[in-house]
Order: structure tokens, then sequence, then C-alpha cells
């Protein structure tokens, strides 16, 4: 099927709008949960058409799955200077979503499409797509690599197979007792979840096997510093350097991404 520019350009501001509605703006309360102090170590470029839903680093390689129809891709970026060295694009009018590595594979979301696709890491080239129900929003490897976990926009966190992508079970998260949504973006570090919170500064710390969120993290600073002129372009895009225990955070369509580190409880 032929798919117009212009039905694109629809397309996609009609999705936008559809993200805008789907969800509150206000930030989700953290009180009653331990905050991290959050540093500021640096900035690195980053390409401002990006619209971020997934990002990942892996054998000092930053990956990153970008959305919105006829624009979505997996790419391949220098951690250090944030320049894209390689990109493989999805079918239009195919929405791209979260992200994450299982070995030589790399796993994608779509949004509303209904499938995951499977990608050969070394090559950036499709190996397959397997269905699924509901919304595809973020994506992380945890376990050491024995189970994936996947956001839908709810307060459900789904378990899924690394292999067949299978569901395995899920866990409802909360945070100082009530069910929290808009779970986006997953970053799965040393048996925890980390979460960016659709449509707000906040990012969380959740405990999988029981649903808890454990701590919550303000990056309201980096919007600030960014300034983005779109509302739709939010936080959405977290990957934990293992080799210096710090953090890669960036959002939808901005111009830099920071570098962090999340250290201490303010209370």
């Amino acid at each position: 099927m032929t798919i117009r520019r212009a039905g694109l350009a629809a397309a996609n501001a009609l999705a936008t709008l559809l993200l805008l509605s789907c969800a509150a703006a206000a930030t989700p309360s953290t009180a009653g949960v331990p905050q991290l102090r959050v540093e500021v170590l640096g900035e690195l470029p980053h390409d401002a058409t990006a619209f971020t839903q997934g990002f990942e680093i892996a054998d000092e390689v930053l990956y990153e799955g970008t959305g919105l129809g006829g624009r979505s891709q997996l790419r391949e970026l220098d951690p250090q200077t944030g320049a894209v060295r390689r990109a493989a694009a999805l079918p239009a009018p195919v929405f791209g979503e979260g992200i994450t590595l299982v070995g030589d594979r790399i796993w994608q979301l779509t949004w509303r499409d209904g499938f995951a696709i499977e990608w050969d890491r070394a090559s950036l080239t499709k190996l397959r797509e397997v269905s699924y129900d509901g919304e595809g929003w973020g994506l992380c490897n945890d376990a050491g690599g024995r189970r994936l976990v996947m956001s839908d926009g709810t307060d459900r966190l789904q378990f899924r197979d690394p292999v067949s992508f299978a569901a395995s079970g899920s866990v409802s998260v909360r945070m100082a007792g009530r069910p929290l949504t808009a779970l986006n973006e997953l970053e799965c570090v040393d048996g925890h979840v980390w979460a960016n919170v659709w449509r707000s500064d906040v990012v969380i710390e959740i405990d999988p096997d029981s649903g808890r969120v454990v701590s919550a993290h303000d990056l309201s600073e980096l919007a600030e510093l960014v300034q983005p002129d779109d509302p739709g372009d939010v936080l959405n895009g977290i990957a934990y350097d293992a080799s210096d225990g710090t953090w890669l955070v960036t959002g939808k369509r901005w111009d830099r991404t920071f570098r962090l580190r999340l250290d201490g409880d303010t209370g």
C-alpha cells in the first residue's frame, strides 16, 4: 500500500493529539517515597528530530528506538558524542516504541500496531515480528536475560519470555499504596525496573516482584534546560551506563542528552 506524505503527516498529528489526551498531565505525588539526589555531569548532542521511545547502552554503544508513523527507526549512536552511526527504518506507518537488547538480538515494540520486532543486532536487519495484545510502550531486559519487562501505559508491568516474547505474568505498580499509570520507557538495573512516568518529569524505581515503587527522582531541571516548544516533547529515554554507574537521559525531540548521577537519599 502506498502512503502519501500528507497522510502520514495527518496520522502523526492525530497520534500526537491522542498521546496528549490519553493520560493526565499532573506529576504524580512522590510523598512518602525516598528520593535520590540528581547530579548533572554533562551534556551531549541529541538529534532534535528523534521522537525518542527507547534508550539502552551495551558494549559502549547507545541504542535508540524512535517513534511516529513513517519516521520510526532503530538507531545505533555513539554514547560519547550522540552521533548516529547506523539506522534502520520501520515500515510506514508503523509507530515504533521501546527497545531492549537480548544477546545478539534487539526487541522493539510498536505502539498500536500489535507486534514486536526482533532485530539482528550486528546488521540491524529485521528477523521476525511477534504479535501481542494491547499497546506497547517501554521494554527492558531483567533478571540476567531470563525475562523481559514491558509497559503498556497502564499501571501494569508485563513479563515476557526473551526468546518467544510470550507473556508469562504481570504485576501492578503502586506508589505510596496507589496504582501508578502511564509507565513509559523502562530500564532494568540490578533486579529493579526504572521507569519514566509519561508527561511528568519523574523517574521511578520499581521492585518488579511486588510492584512497589522504592524511590522516585525529580528530573524537572532537565526540561527547564531544554525548554521544548511542543508539550508532547517530554522526558522519555533513560539508559544506565554500567561502565561508570551513570545515566544518559533525554526526551522526545530534545536537542541534547544529559549524563546524570543519581546518588543518596534526600528523604
